[in-house]
């Protein structure tokens, strides 16, 4: 498991805001997670760069039950974005934080997802986080970082904004024999 101390993160943070600074483009690009179903099953092997991640639904949904399903990866995204964002702007602002811990509810309905109920949603109705820090610091400069970390969280925007989500399917028929 791997560390860093509060300097460390403090000095790739101004490293990394002075680079975007001169040069806007090198803070753009493409991210790309591919997502391949198991055959036969219900679970899906996730690779992005060197990271490898298995999907998977409950064996109540139907599924292998294997692995966390979409919506705990997706809430576990928006905690740790969260968090880690909490830890960056700590160091940023030289705010000591002791502890941080994120908790992620979402609310949902599933007659819009099995489709027995068209006018409910298939997705969470509402989504909500907790935040818990201690810290030694006055509540004043903790709720500072707080509300600058959120404001600039890039999974917290995806989540409350509208992002332009385009589809593309692809079929390779099979020649039948």
């Amino acid at each position: 498991m791997s560390s860093t101390n509060g300097q460390d993160l403090k000095t790739a943070i101004e490293r990394n805001v002075k680079a975007l600074t001169l040069r806007p483009s090198t803070g753009q690009g493409t991210a790309t997670t591919r997502v391949v179903v198991r055959p036969g099953a219900t679970a899906c092997d996730i690779e992005d760069g060197g990271h490898r991640l298995v999907a998977d639904i409950s064996r109540g949904e139907g599924g292998g039950g294997e692995a966390p399903d979409p919506g705990i990866l997706v809430r576990a995204g928006l905690g740790a974005c969260l968090a880690i964002g909490y830890q960056m702007w700590a160091a940023r602002l030289d705010v000591p934080l002791d502890r941080i811990e994120v908790i992620v509810e979402a609310d949902y309905d599933g007659r819009g997802m099995y489709a027995v109920d068209d006018s409910v949603a298939p997705g969470w109705s509402r989504l909500r986080y907790t935040t818990h820090i201690e810290s030694s610091a006055p509540v004043e400069r903790v709720q500072e970082l707080l509300e600058k970390a959120d404001a600039h969280s890039p999974v917290l925007d995806d989540l409350r904004g509208a992002i332009n989500v385009i589809g593309e399917h692809r079929i390779a028929a099979k020649a039948k024999n």
